[in-house]
């Protein structure tokens, strides 16, 4: 067995991660090892009804519910709906996260997908993992955390509905089976009752929930299970290129199980 290790999963809103990565999050819990979600924003954009402060709170109460629902962490870094830039503060900020939570493993957004906040939480936080170890590079926090030695293993997730801005597909490297936590990943969407609550209104059917189901069938077809989740590994250099997700998790990628490393 694998001594405890510690997952950072960083997603631009509340229920991005629940939607994209949260059953694979369950799985690495239950093989016990320490899971951390983390928003770039508290969803303050979010809402027709509360103005931003409002519905912030209330978004940032549900993402933590979901966490709780697993035994994981919940941290939001306190970006704006439509305000993530990639630029020298931002990259500052993100580092000195990633910095603080000391990460093994990190998942985060594609570099491409429907929406400006996910790539621009991509594009940082792959920089981050690289600035995170240069002493050099201060992060001008209060107290800030130590620089780490290594540069942690980087995932992204899926797109939406696996498609780029153009509606064109764009493939993942490799599959988590999540059939057997997909209950659980469906509770945690499920804590996000104000963006729920909203679709049901507007269309009058529990459409939330249910893209959520379908999309897991679609990548679970793909490998011959029932629900999974894609992803692809960043393998630019000099970022570690052995896949540590898949050996935590003790699958092959395909629908297998592997025998975990000691």
């Amino acid at each position: 067995m694998h001594t405890q290790k510690r997952i950072l999963a960083i997603h631009a809103h509340p229920d991005d991660v629940e939607f994209q990565c949260a059953g694979a999050l369950a799985l690495l819990l239950k093989s016990g090892h320490a899971v951390t979600i983390a928003t770039m924003t508290p969803g303050d954009c979010g809402s027709a009804e509360h103005d931003c402060e409002a519905i912030a709170a209330i978004r940032r109460a549900e993402a933590k519910a979901a966490a709780d629902l697993i035994g994981a962490e919940y941290l939001c870094l306190e970006f704006r709906d439509l305000a993530i830039f990639n630029d020298d503060e931002s990259r500052r900020r993100v580092t000195e996260a990633v910095r603080r939570i000391r990460p093994d493993v990190i998942l985060t957004a594609p570099p491409v997908d429907y929406l400006c906040d996910h790539e621009m939480t991509s594009l940082l936080v792959r920089d981050a993992c690289f600035a995170a170890g240069c002493p050099n590079y201060a992060t001008r926090q209060w107290e800030p955390a130590k620089a780490i030695d290594y540069i942690p293993h980087l995932y992204f997730v899926d797109s939406l509905e696996g498609i780029d801005r153009d509606g064109r597909p764009l493939p993942v490297a490799f599959h988590v089976d999540v059939t057997d936590v997909f209950e659980t990943k469906r509770e945690m969407l499920a804590c996000h009752a104000s963006q729920r609550e909203w679709l049901l209104r507007q269309h009058g059917i529990d459409e939330y929930l249910e893209s959520q189901k379908r999309w897991g069938e679609v990548r679970g077809k793909e490998i011959g299970v029932d629900k999974a989740e894609g992803f692809r590994q960043y393998l630019g250099h000099p970022y570690p290129h052995d896949n540590l997700l898949l050996d935590l998790l003790g699958q092959d990628g395909k629908g297998g199980k592997t025998v975990r490393l000691s």
